[in-house]
């Protein structure tokens, strides 16, 4: 099983929402932190939102407002929510721990904000 799958992208339109989750796999404990990243096309990878062990989170000035990351610990899991997206959200969303473990990556998920 991969350390972590993210799910929950699709197309949407401007203004939208979408819920992301990454469900880590018995490997790896979300408890420590866990940050959301996108790479949009031609542009680096870059941490948008964390979630540190005692609850506290951040985010980007690009999301912060209109982005949530929240975590079920029980369910080894980590979300995003998204509110008012634009279209220059378009990107695959990944999650890994806030200093990614090179290994951990997952596949992703396209978000794709367009109308």
């Amino acid at each position: 099983q991969a350390p972590l799958v993210e799910s929950g992208g699709g197309l949407v339109q401007p203004g939208g929402s979408l819920n992301l989750s990454c469900t880590a796999s018995r490997k790896m404990s979300i408890i420590s932190g866990m940050g959301w990243f996108r790479q949009a096309p031609g542009k680096q990878r870059e941490l948008i939102a964390r979630i540190i062990r005692d609850g506290t989170t951040g985010y980007a000035d690009s999301v912060a407002g209109r982005f949530t990351i929240s975590r079920d610990i029980a369910k080894n899991t980590v979300f995003l929510q998204m509110n008012s997206l634009k279209p220059e959200d378009t990107a695959v969303y990944y999650c890994n721990t806030p200093v990614p473990l090179r290994n951990y990556w997952g596949q992703g998920t396209q978000v794709t904000v367009s109308s």
